[in-house]
Parts: structure tokens; sequence; C-alpha cells
């Protein structure tokens, strides 16, 4: 069995002392699969994305990524392993949206190094990849918040990463972009690429995860294969909602009243 990309061994973490946001998270992700986080608003998920990152330093536990502690690796390090596709991001000046997908390649370039032509080629690859090759020199502010969040994605992509951390990366697409971005997701898996991902649209999950983690405030984490975590008891209880998966047209489905 190939050793886990990304492993969380016992992590306990939080803002203030005494209100622990996440405890007793071990899970590992497996090379070239993708693992959905689920769990109601305020059980972690993006400060589990920011400690896979190293922006933040575990209270207890170990992170190690590759079979190396996470702590070992140097910021461009861990920048040529990791990118982030943010659920959002404040964009201070007018960049074209080439100019902000360039900024990608900056963990693979020199201190103060100008992009180089493959650098420009890895971003316009990327953006043809997400379908906005026709808005490259278009204005950051002009676009819509469907295509921000596709740019964001781009920015990610040219940083050509081994593992790909998504935050809520559905939630302001609609149906036609919700659909080329899993097929862009389900793409990268068979590229070898690993994928953790934050999510709260079953549909999405369905179609996408290999693996789930449950985040639920008070109780343990639950970890494992999609078809054994990802039950309508548990989503009941973890969104306090009744929650029914059936199947339809031989595909399941989750409902919700």
């Amino acid at each position: 069995m190939s050793a886990p990309v990304l492993a969380f061994q016992d992590i306990r973490f939080g803002y203030q002392r005494d209100k622990p946001v996440l405890q007793h998270v071990s899970f590992a992700l497996r090379p070239g699969c993708i693992t959905a986080v689920l769990g109601p608003n305020g059980a972690g998920k993006t400060t589990l994305l920011y400690l896979a990152l190293g922006w933040l330093s575990a209270w207890e536990g170990t992170l190690h990524l590759d079979g190396r502690p996470l702590r070992s690796y140097t910021r461009q390090d861990r920048g040529r392993w990791l990118a982030l596709v943010p659920q959002s991001e404040h964009t201070p000046f007018d960049y074209t949206v080439l100019e902000y997908v360039l900024m990608g390649r900056a963990p693979h370039l020199p201190p103060l190094a100008m992009p180089a032509a493959a650098d420009v080629s890895a971003a316009l690859q990327a953006l043809e990849q997400v379908g906005l090759s026709s808005l490259a020199e278009q204005p950051v502010p002009q676009l819509s918040s469907g295509e921000r969040q596709l740019m964001l994605l781009a920015r990610a992509l040219a940083q050509t990463p081994r593992l790909l951390l998504l935050d809520e990366p559905t939630a302001h697409l609609d149906l036609h972009n919700k659909s080329r971005l899993i097929g862009i997701l389900r793409s990268l898996r068979q590229q070898g690429v690993t994928l953790l991902m934050t999510n709260h649209e079953p549909e999405v999950v369905l179609a996408l995860a290999d693996d789930v983690l449950l985040l639920e405030p008070g109780n343990p984490p639950v970890f494992g294969p999609l078809g054994e975590v990802f039950t309508a008891e548990a989503l009941s209880r973890i969104y306090n909602l009744p929650i029914r998966l059936m199947q339809i047209d031989g595909h399941l489905q989750v409902l919700w009243t």
C-alpha cells in the first residue's frame, strides 16, 4: 500500500485555549484520491485546511506530508507541494485574469524573478482547463462570482500541486460550471493529484469523494470510505435534519425536508 500523502495524527487545535475547534483528528489522504470534509458551520473544516497548509500550528498532534513532518518543509517547498482554492479572496489591485493566475507560479520562481515563457504557458493552460481562456486580459473586478471561483482554481492549477486543497469550491457556481468543475477534479484524480475538499453539497460529495471525514462539534471525527461513512444516519445527526439516501435512476441521491 502506498504511503499517505498527508497524515493528521491526533490533532488538537483552537483559537482560544478553553475552546478547541478540532480534537483528536486522525486521518490520512490516499495518493490520487479525493477526500471530502463535511460538517456544520463552525466544525473546523476551513481550519483543517489551514493546518494542512502550515498556516496554523496544532496545539497537539503531528502532521506529515509525504512521510516528513510538515514543519520540516520550507514555505516554498510547501508551495510546490500544495495549492489552495479558497472560498473567496479580496483582490486589491486591478490585475488581469492572466496576471492573477500567474501568481500561482511564485513557488517555482527564484526570489524577485519575473515569470518566464514557460510560466505564462502554464497559466494559459490552466485558464483553458477551467474555461476562462477568453477572459485572460479582462480585469479581475469585472468577473462574476462564478468566474472568480474558476479563476482561483486556475491559479491553483498553474501551481502544479501534487495535493490540491479546496474550500467549498462549488459555492458560487451555476449548474454548468459546477459540472465543469466536477469534470476537472475527476481529471486531476486520474492524473494522480490528491485532493482534499470541504463541501456542503451532498451531490458533489457523492459525485467525487473516495473518502469522507465527518466533523461534528462535541463528537469524535469519523473517517472512512464514502460508502461506509456517508450514511443517512450520520448526515441527519451532523446537520440536525432528517435526511434520506435513495437510489434514483441508478444514482444515489440525498433527500431532505
